[in-house]
């Protein structure tokens, strides 16, 4: 029974630290840079050209940390989820692997939000300043965000989002299940291998799609993008199977409940 509870306390502590992070990450990539959380420091007359930006070593120190912070979550990100690193941890953590490395991207996404510097006076990319664009691009840019974000959670709910968390593999564990990939399909278990994030395009509308881009968050947007394109490899047949799940989902979501049937 005790090991079983620390089993159960430590996927939950995982879990609780993953969501925070989430939510953190919300409010990281749509909240600050929609509603002017990102001092200005003087204006935009007082921004550097693009020429200039690169002479300037206060500009450079901080976006080399930035660069810094991001390959720090790449590599983590990255390097857990290759099977020579998930075979080592699975000996070692047994059923918490999944949720091992769901602490460990949660933390390092932590120290990239926490620590991040921002740029203000460095050159922007472009930026919605004369009316009407001030105010109904930002405005646009919400709505996109909120869509975005609320496709995010579908689909994390359709991918079996406790699986992802690393909860149902401790929970199958205690009640002597075994391992849930093992009750999965051959087609879904290629598919998983080839989609490493479900949630691609949404996750590219929130970075790119913001009233000002400027020089921290063109980085952040560019290493992000190129990283989740990266981590894709989807052929026709992964792309059959998504779509007979998404409408078998679909039927029994739509199918009417017993008692509303009599």
């Amino acid at each position: 029974m005790a090991p079983a509870l620390l089993l159960v306390s430590a996927a939950l502590a995982s879990f609780i630290l993953a969501f925070g992070t989430g939510v953190e990450f919300v409010r990281f990539t749509s909240l600050r840079p929609l509603l002017g959380g990102i001092p200005e420091s003087g204006g935009p007359e007082a921004r550097y050209g693009w020429l200039a930006a690169l002479q300037d070593r206060s500009i450079l120190t901080s976006l080399a940390w930035d660069l810094g912070l991001l390959l720090l979550f790449v590599v983590q990100h990255s390097l857990m989820a290759t099977e020579t690193v998930k075979t080592w941890t699975s000996r070692y953590f047994g059923v918490l692997q999944r949720s091992l490395y769901v602490a460990c991207t949660a933390l390092a996404l932590q120290l990239v939000m926490r620590y991040w510097e921002t740029v203000p006076r460095g050159p922007v990319l472009w930026e919605a300043r004369a009316e009407p664009w001030a105010t109904w691009v930002p405005l646009l840019c919400f709505v996109l965000h909120v869509v975005s974000w609320l496709l995010i959670f579908s689909i994390l709910l359709v991918f079996d989002y406790a699986e992802l968390m690393g909860l149902k593999q401790v929970y199958y564990h205690v009640l002597g299940l075994g391992e849930p990939l093992a009750l999965k399909s051959p087609r879904a278990l290629r598919l998983f291998s080839h989609l490493r994030h479900p949630v691609c395009v949404e996750l590219l509308t929130v970075l790119w799609v913001v009233p000002t881009l400027g020089t921290d968050r063109l980085l952040l947007a560019l290493l992000l993008t190129l990283y989740l394109g990266l981590a894709h490899g989807l052929d026709q047949q992964d792309l059959r199977y998504l779509r007979s799940q998404l409408q078998r989902k679909l039927q029994l979501l739509s199918r009417p409940q017993d008692g509303e049937a009599e």
